[in-house]
């Protein structure tokens, strides 16, 4: 299994895969939706196409692989093709970015970032996809609710069941966004930073490579955390008019 996935082309049939579903979803899918949301639109649509498959392929290359699973290990051959999937989610995304929301520079920003570890990872040191896929498994667990409150939220303010939608999956998709990102997330990366400061890596992955891709994954959790937490004021400031109101 694991040389049959060595073997597999996978990064331009995913590739094209992720561009199919993206003009799938613009050209029939969303096809009635306004210019502003027909792109975001499409792009959730990858994600979903992205998130929950991504999972369970890194959850399979996990429990499949030969290999003492530390944050030193080789790649298999199914970390690669896991890899390869992400990788050509997040260029297909970027293309999207960076011909329909250029000026969305955080975003550009952190599907290049992301590309460079994955990249780096898959093509150059051929090591350390442990962490990388424990780490994809803790991003994209939430994509699936995260996906259907994003794309409820473009709607909501023509369609009253999308707003209830959007309403009633804000909280528990919150409360579950700060416990995955705000918990797990950073202990993970935790012992993840300590294995590499031990020297434990030393010769298999090089300096530059574990120092990058921390810097890189430490200050996306740190913006998820800004952004759930700024979620929830929002939230709570909603809450509070819609108390303050019924008082009134």
């Amino acid at each position: 299994m694991d040389t049959l996935a060595l073997q597999t082309p996978s990064l331009p049939t995913f590739f094209f895969l992720f561009l199919f579903v993206y003009l799938f979803a613009y050209v029939l899918v969303f096809r009635n939706w306004g210019p502003k949301h027909r792109p975001e639109a499409s792009s959730c649509f990858i994600s979903l196409a992205h998130g929950t498959p991504a999972v369970f392929m890194a959850v399979n290359a996990l429990i499949n692989t030969q290999t003492p699973l530390t944050f030193a290990s080789p790649n298999s051959g199914l970390d690669n093709v896991v890899l390869d999937y992400s990788i050509s989610y997040f260029f297909v995304d970027l293309l999207h970015y960076l011909i329909f929301l250029p000026n969305d520079i955080l975003f550009i920003l952190h599907h290049l970032a992301t590309l460079y570890v994955f990249f780096t990872c898959r093509y150059m040191v051929h090591h350390g996809a442990f962490a990388l896929l424990v780490l994809l498994i803790l991003a994209e667990v939430t994509s699936l609710c995260q996906n259907i409150w994003t794309l409820a939220g473009f709607r909501r303010a023509d369609v009253p069941a999308a707003a209830k939608l959007y309403e009633l999956l804000s909280p528990p998709f919150y409360a579950f966004y700060s416990v995955v990102r705000g918990i797990m997330g950073p202990l993970f990366v935790y012992k993840m930073g300590v294995f590499y400061l031990s020297g434990l890596a030393e010769n298999l992955i090089p300096g530059w490579a574990w120092a990058s891709w921390m810097v890189v994954i430490v200050t996306a959790i740190l913006v998820s955390i800004v952004w759930v937490f700024d979620h929830w004021v929002d939230w709570c400031k909603g809450r509070n008019y819609k108390a303050m109101k019924k008082v009134v």
